[in-house]
């Protein structure tokens, strides 16, 4: 589903009223543990986690104008889902977030390559995504977008 929202304010105020719990709770997850640097906001129709134009003015090689998207998450007509890049670009990444996820949910783990889905919403595990977003500081990013990513889109 996308929302034609103009903040992280607005889009919660648009989603079904039994999800706006959820999402407030995950961003309030959220931006409490992400490292110091990005910056919130509406991002490709979703509430997302980027490096500012100031501190990577070079911007996202799809849409140099456009900051450097880092994470995101939005609510889809099946499910919750988180978007994280890192679980994307850095092996070790993905490879923790898979061995820790049953330590915190007894569902299977629903992924595509960045995206998490979460289709029972009262189960969401807010402690592992917290440990999730602290791992990766801005620097560690645009590194890995550099290095891995960039390199290879040209």
């Amino acid at each position: 589903m996308k929302y034609e929202a103009t903040s992280p304010e607005d889009y919660i105020s648009q989603v079904p009223e039994e999800r706006k719990e959820v999402l407030e709770k995950l961003r309030k997850t959220i931006r409490k543990n992400i490292p110091e640097g990005y910056e919130e906001g509406i991002q490709y129709g979703m509430i997302g986690y980027f490096v500012p134009l100031n501190s990577y003015p070079e911007g996202y090689h799809c849409s140099p104008n456009e900051p450097l998207p880092f994470m995101s998450f939005a609510s889809q007509k099946n499910s919750i889902n988180l978007y994280h890049s890192g679980i994307y670009a850095i092996p070790e990444i993905h490879d923790w977030f898979v061995k820790e996820y049953p330590k915190y949910s007894s569902r299977k783990l629903d992924m595509g390559k960045s995206c998490i889905r979460f289709k029972k919403i009262d189960e969401i595990p807010y402690v592992l995504i917290a440990e999730l977003v602290k791992k990766i500081s801005v620097d560690q990013w645009i590194t890995v977008y550099e290095n891995n990513i960039k390199k290879h889109k040209k």
